[in-house]
């Protein structure tokens, strides 16, 4: 079970100074990392850049603060910009905030009903899916800056949007696409150089350079945004509208499920790397106060950064100071150096996005599941469309009752009514033991069911109870293999006892397990069938079955034995 107590706590008690400098340079240098992404982030999902740096300052400390990881980084991820651009387009930011902390209320709420473990059961094709979809929207999204169309304003489809790609690709601009390309190649080829300076940027400050000494006519950050703040991140609390609330719901809930995923994932990622094991619940709860703090304080959904925790990592952050000298970085870069943030071309920026696209979409994963089993293929090809070329929300909620459905079809075809006549053995204390065949087995009949008794695989056993003949005198039931039972089944089993009182057939069940014995306890039908109509083996049900047809064939009472 996951300690609901904040990593912080326990990594403190044997701090030292050694340890301390180097959660400071890992700090420092992952701030750095952060910086580009976080406005990039921002203003590819629709608002202003400094809101970028708010949720990776407010975020990024609390989810160092209260989390349940030693190393994890908090702050903006690719993942959440598809989400964010739409909520933004359709609701403003003021909708964008609610559906921030809703968010955040969700995950907290997660952490606490300890739901951290259940996030493992969403199926990979799923998040491979959603995350190379979200990767191919977030590149085509860059396409208008990164080549400097002229074509106004891009539609938000995807299909629309590259036929209006494809319609003004005539308007590129040459001299855009240099610095782009010129942006990119450095953020390519940088880490050959120096690999603690984050390519990303050197490659702003070189393109930002290069656009204001040449003074090229190239679209900026302050050319479309005008001046950039620098002031400090102020708290303030959204109207809640009860309507808004409902219309949110939908997207709070993806941020919340999608949130915890990446974190979730990124903490696994970072144990592997330290050897550390973190708290999945506190890590939730600590996730879902950043998000309710980012939502707050102006900035848009955060969640555990895979790139930037793996950065904190290999540069020696080994506790959660780290990520808190990260926040308090950007926090002074914000006051002093923001208002340079306007010299930015946007061609630069678009240039890290198509990276961390390429980054995201797992294309290597996804070559591999298409070599999986067909309703896994089915399942990573339909979130992948979905995502694409409808939404977000829809493509994980189809996905997921699509993948369970698959999975109900796979386990009931792995369950098994057989209708044998016992000739047969099995195992006691890993002993073979032989069973015998019954003395007159036209009067009795052995059903064994195989696997999970569940409602996919309840109608292969009321289908079987139609071959149960009216000269039936005895009908056997192994259950040795049914590990759970649910009440569809039970259902099946009180049709079975129906129908054996009717012809008057004796019911032995055999083997049973502990669940699916409850489950009828509950019911009552232990007492209806007979406690001493249960047998622990088979060996014991045979005999028992063969003495009672011996005795009705002797005239005597069977209810005696």
């Amino acid at each position: 079970m996951s300690k609901m107590q904040p990593k912080i706590i326990s990594t403190l008690k044997a701090y030292s100074k050694d340890q301390f400098f180097k959660d400071l340079t890992a700090g420092l240098i992952v701030a750095i990392i952060a910086l580009p992404l976080s406005i990039a982030l921002a203003i590819s999902s629709g608002v202003t850049p400094e809101k970028g740096l708010y949720t990776a300052i407010i975020a990024g400390f609390f989810v160092s603060l209260l989390g349940g990881s030693r190393v994890q980084i908090g702050g903006p991820t690719g993942a959440f910009m598809v989400i964010v651009y739409g909520i933004v387009a359709e609701f403003g930011v003021a909708g964008l905030t609610i559906a921030t902390i809703m968010a955040g209320i969700i995950m907290v709420l997660m952490g606490f009903l300890k739901l951290g473990a259940v996030i493992k059961y969403i199926p990979h094709p799923i998040t491979t899916g959603f995350t190379s979809g979200i990767a191919l929207v977030i590149f085509s999204s860059q396409i208008k800056d990164f080549l400097g169309l002229k074509i106004g304003e891009v539609p938000a489809a995807f299909i629309e949007k590259w036929a209006v790609y494809l319609k003004g690709i005539g308007t590129f601009d040459p001299m855009t696409l240099a610095v782009g390309g010129l942006a990119l190649g450095i953020i390519l080829l940088w880490p050959k150089v120096n690999r603690k300076i984050p390519g990303a940027l050197i490659a702003l400050i070189v393109t930002s350079a290069l656009v204001k000494i040449l003074n090229l006519d190239i679209a900026t950050i302050g050319s479309k945004f005008g001046e950039i703040s620098s002031a400090l991140p102020k708290l303030t609390v959204p109207e809640f509208d009860l309507v808004y609330i409902q219309m949110l719901l939908p997207a709070a809930f993806t941020i919340a499920i999608l949130g915890s995923i990446e974190s979730l994932l990124s903490a696994v990622v970072s144990d592997g790397m330290i050897g550390g094991k973190h708290r999945s619940n506190m890590e939730l709860v600590g996730q879902g106060v950043a998000n309710i703090m980012s939502g707050l304080f102006g900035g848009i959904p955060a969640t555990g950064a895979i790139a930037r925790t793996v950065a904190n990592v290999k540069n020696g952050g080994r506790t959660p100071v780290a990520g808190i000298v990260h926040s308090i970085a950007l926090l002074l870069i914000l006051v002093v150096f923001m208002p340079l943030a306007k010299m930015i071309p946007l061609t630069a920026l678009a240039a890290i996005l198509i990276v961390v696209a390429y980054n995201m979409s797992e294309w290597r994963e996804f070559k591999s599941l298409l070599k999986s089993p067909k309703s896994d293929v089915l399942v990573l090809l339909i979130t992948f469309f979905l995502t694409v070329l409808v939404d977000l929300v829809v493509a994980i909620e189809v996905g997921m009752v699509l993948a369970a459905f698959l999975f109900m079809k796979r386990m009931s075809e792995a369950t098994q009514v057989n209708i044998e006549d016992f000739d047969a053995s099995e195992e006691k204390d890993g002993v073979p033991v032989e069973v015998h065949r019954f003395d007159s087995v036209d009067l009795i009949k052995v059903y064994e069911i195989n696997g999970p008794f569940f409602f996919g695989a309840a109608d292969k056993f009321i289908s079987a109870l139609g071959e149960l003949g009216e000269k039936t005198d005895i009908l056997v039931i192994r259950m040795r293999h049914v590990p759970i039972m649910d009440a569809t089944a039970l259902h099946g089993f009180k049709r079975m006892i129906e129908i054996c009182q009717r012809q008057k057939t004796k019911l032995i069940i055999s083997g049973i397990q502990d669940q699916p014995y409850k489950v009828l306890e509950k019911a009552g039908l232990i007492d209806v069938i007979g406690e001493d109509h249960f047998f622990t083996s088979a060996v014991e049900a045979v005999d028992y079955a063969n003495k009672s047809v011996k005795a009705h064939k002797s005239g005597i009472d069977s209810r005696v034995l």
